[in-house]
């Protein structure tokens, strides 16, 4: 473990890219949790987690804080990843979940709850699975706010804190449906964000979809809170008008992406001004290292790893 790092006064580029640690506004659902003890305040861009919990647990976001100041090295943990399937009889798309994110979603209160009370909110992200349904290929409107409100039944439901679009894997034009439309993802987006006005809704941008943001006059980059980057160890600005606060341009995959470039493209985060930093793969092993890597460029500090 490393030593920890004395704290040091913050450059004017990272105070412009400061953003407010997030929290916890969970909705009073029959899912939701008790409002959390607030947690120890940190300067700079917030820090994401995706977790494939086909293999890895949602708590290990929760194991990782900030040697100076105590606070929570992660903001946001993404379940990887809820499906969307497709119907063949009916000729509808609906939300799915393996038997791995179902297990994480039936047992909120030991694999959600926990990461929520220590103020990281838990957030579902939506994937393809080679059916032929994806957010670009709704037929009609009414078939998007279908889906939409499927959406945001499962965050009421299960007491998350929102939802994450990934526009990988549909198999568009599988099992006879359609093409990729310029009207099918500003449908979707625009129905789940008048279904839950306050909750997450973030965009991993890659995609059909990803490329289709406006449509009839609606312009979808607003309905969004965060996007970024889905190429792993690159930097890559997202293509859509959020203020840089609400961006990305790094990504790294903890473990993969090595400590060099986990740092650098930290460090350009800050020195660019931009409000989010995308981690990817976030396993059950000490990865204090290469978290330390880029939490020292965020925040001036080690990351400390607690079993």
């Amino acid at each position: 473990m490393f030593t920890p790092l004395m704290n040091r006064v913050r450059t004017a580029a990272l105070a412009l890219a400061a953003v407010a640690a997030v929290t916890l506004g969970t909705t009073a659902t029959t899912g939701a949790a008790a409002a959390p003890a607030p947690a120890p305040l940190k300067q700079g861009p917030i820090s994401v987690a995706y977790v494939e919990v086909n293999n890895h647990s949602m708590l290990n976001v929760g194991k990782y804080t900030l040697a100076g100041g105590g606070g929570n090295v992660f903001d946001v943990a993404i379940i990887f990843a809820a499906n969307i399937n497709y119907d063949t009889g009916t000729k509808t798309a609906y939300l799915h979940f393996n038997e791995n994110v179902r297990r994480v979603l039936d047992n909120a209160a030991t694999e959600i709850r926990p990461l929520q009370q220590k103020g990281i909110k838990v957030v579902l992200s939506v994937l393809g699975n080679h059916q032929g349904a994806g957010f670009a290929n709704f037929p009609s409107q009414q078939a998007a706010s279908a889906f939409a409100g499927q959406l945001s039944d499962a965050v009421a439901e299960y007491g998350l804190d929102g939802i994450d679009f990934d526009d990988e894997y549909a198999g568009y034009g599988t099992n006879g449906t359609g093409q990729p439309n310029d009207s099918s993802f500003v449908h979707l987006v625009t129905a789940l964000r008048a279904n839950m006005p306050d909750k997450i809704i973030s965009l991993y941008n890659i995609g059909p979809a990803a490329s289709r943001l406006s449509y009839g006059g609606v312009d979808l980059s607003s309905k969004f809170d965060y996007a970024w980057n889905p190429y792993y160890g690159s930097w890559q600005v997202p293509r859509i008008a959020l203020p840089k606060s609400k961006l990305s341009p790094a990504a790294v995959e903890i473990g993969r992406t090595s400590q060099n470039t986990a740092a650098d493209l930290a460090r350009r985060t800050v020195s660019e001004g931009y409000g989010v930093f995308l981690t990817y793969n976030l396993d059950g092993a000490d990865r204090s290292a290469d978290v330390s890597a880029f939490t020292r460029q965020l925040y001036g500090s080690d990351a400390i790893y607690t079993r």
